[in-house]
């Protein structure tokens, strides 16, 4: 039976339920091929959150070293590209009365905003990156990939070997 339920991607209802530490109380509602589909997107999700806040990261250390712990308000983010697209984000989510994501304006901001960020201040950049204009080329492939993953539809497995390949071409830009 579990080799038909394997194949067929269903659930007969013939094995005890596992708890799966799920804080979502009705997952279990949903259809088992949905379930399936999202079980498999997740690696991808895994994905460009560790990319995303990995590129955040860099940039905050650089400009913090550049320009100290101000850096956010500091000439290097530029006001109405960056700062005035971010500032109603966070306010959005304070005044909502959600539990805001973060203290660090900088985790508002978008992938295509972060690649603006490293552009506008390449000079910085340099010395990790070696070609302003691979950075973007790049930065607005994974940012075409990133898309449906992150606002919840399945990729194909042509798409799959696309984000793969841009991964790895983002970090061979790392000098």
């Amino acid at each position: 039976m579990s080799r038909i339920e394997n194949a067929c991607g269903i659930d007969l209802g013939w094995a005890p339920k596992r708890v799966k530490g799920r804080k979502a109380a009705e997952y279990e509602q949903f259809e088992s091929q949905l379930r399936l589909e999202a079980s498999r997107m997740t690696e991808f999700y895994e994905f460009f959150y560790c990319l995303e806040n990995s590129i955040r990261g860099l940039v905050s250390g650089i400009l913090f070293e550049a320009e100290g712990s101000d850096w956010w308000n500091s000439a290097r983010v530029d006001d109405k590209r960056i700062r005035e697209q971010v500032a109603p984000r966070r306010k959005k989510e304070v005044d909502s009365g959600i539990t805001p994501r973060s203290d660090q304006l900088i985790d508002y901001t978008t992938f295509g905003e972060l690649s603006q960020i490293i552009t506008d201040n390449w000079e910085l950049f340099e010395p990790v990156f070696n070609s302003k204009s691979a950075v973007s080329n790049v930065s607005n492939q994974l940012n075409l990939l990133r898309g449906p993953i992150a606002h919840c539809n399945p990729t194909d497995e042509l798409e799959q070997d696309r984000l793969n390949l841009a991964v790895r071409s983002w970090f061979r830009l790392m000098s």
